[in-house]
């Protein structure tokens, strides 16, 4: 018998723990840019999983890659090497122009990456001494969470409870180039990296202050303090570019990536950087069962093929633009704001609360999610045809009118 959307949505509240609170969509099949719901209902896709769908559902090539992988092999541990690790770290570091690759699973193992690297590399490169590294962030920031990410976090849902907390982080103002310059030359040669993300996803699509990035690269060369961006949803082409940090010709000392880059298939992150960086780890001291694993790289090669084209960065821009025309035209007494870049934008309400924006859309036929109270987010996948776009903003003109 099939079960029920009620049914099935009774069985995950019993027996699932409640640490998300979906909306009333419970999905079964998905193609593209659309997905299909255990009653037949169809919605088009506008969230794209956080970015993870960039190429959005069952995209033939990434499902054939993975096909393919699964008749030959699909876990050695990292004990062996196997045929797809190498040339999927070459072609990653050149699609990144850098060096050499880390892969984890999770954006978050990918920043605990990034984290446990710049310590090392700060106490036995830059000459810190022990345990006194500190490594600056932003308020709003999202890069996961455990409990060293959460132990930075100004969000309260994320951070509240969970104590005691990390030391060895300052958080500072998202978009303050003043604010940062001040924490570096307070904390000195303590500080061996910035973590930021070009723009924060979570906090609602927050673009920041033209040349913000670029100042941040400034400081951090004139102060010998590493650049780590934080483009696990920004990256692969969302906003038009391979990285967003190109958007002011940046480049850091490392990109840490995730969601995209297992191509909606399976969990695939790396932290891609330099070897006077990722050089400071010996053999024992960082890994991961699964990570860099023989399925999980073979879907991301795929990935990779289709970004070296340029095609699917080139939709997010021309795309993007219309979407964000169409989003500006929005009432005023309704949007307090639109922000993005790219085919991602957040949508600030004066007064409607996100939750209630998204249900009315689900009603419509259109999957979005809210964040923090009064702001829903966009992110519809790369391969969208103009024509669904179009007919996604009808039903959210419908939905805040």
């Amino acid at each position: 018998m099939t079960e029920t959307m009620a049914s099935l949505q009774k069985l995950a509240s019993e027996y699932g723990a409640h640490n998300y609170h979906p909306l009333p969509v419970v999905a079964a099949e998905a193609q593209g840019a659309w997905v299909t719901d255990v009653d037949g209902r169809r919605y088009l896709d506008m969230l794209a999983a956080y970015s993870a769908l960039n190429f959005g559902h069952r995209h033939p090539r990434l499902i054939d890659a993975a096909r393919r992988q699964l008749d030959q092999l699909t876990l050695v541990s990292r004990a062996f090497e196997h045929d797809q690790f190498g040339p999927f770290c070459a072609e990653l570091a050149e699609l990144a122009d850098m060096d050499v690759v880390l892969p984890m699973n999770t954006g978050a193992e990918a920043v605990e990456t990034a984290i446990k690297v710049a310590r090392k590399w700060g106490y036995t490169v830059k000459g810190v001494p022990a345990d006194q590294a500190v490594i600056i962030v932003f308020d709003g920031n999202f890069h996961g969470r455990t409990t060293t990410i959460i132990s930075f976090s100004t969000d309260d849902d994320a951070r509240a409870d969970f104590g005691p907390y990390t030391p060895g982080f300052t958080v500072v103002p998202y978009g303050d180039l003043d604010a940062l310059a001040t924490a570096v030359g307070e904390l000195g040669e303590r500080v061996v990296a910035v973590l930021v993300e070009p723009i924060q996803g979570e906090a609602g699509v927050l673009v920041p202050p033209a040349g913000f990035l670029a100042g941040i690269r400034e400081l951090c060369t004139a102060n010998g303090i590493l650049m780590i961006a934080d483009e696990i949803q920004s990256g692969l082409g969302r906003t038009g570019f391979t990285f967003a940090c190109a958007a002011e010709q940046v480049v850091p000392d490392a990109y840490l990536l995730g969601k995209a880059l297992g191509g909606g298939i399976v969990p695939v992150s790396a932290m891609v950087s330099t070897w006077p960086v990722l050089g400071v780890l010996k053999a024992g001291q960082h890994g991961s069962t699964f990570g860099g694993n023989p399925l999980a790289c073979a879907v991301a090669r795929e990935v990779i093929a289709m970004l070296r084209t340029g095609e699917y960065q080139a939709r997010a821009a021309v795309l993007g633009d219309l979407m964000h025309a169409r989003l500006a035209a929005l009432p005023e007494s309704v949007v307090s704001m639109v922000r993005g870049r790219g085919l991602w934008a957040g949508i600030e309400f004066t007064s409607l609360p996100g939750r209630a924006v998204c249900e009315r859309l689900a009603a419509r036929g259109v999957l979005a999610k809210e964040t923090h109270g009064n702001v829903i987010r966009l992110a519809p996948p790369l391969v969208i045809s103009e024509e669904d776009l179009n007919w996604g903003l009808d039903r959210i003109s419908e939905a805040v009118r």
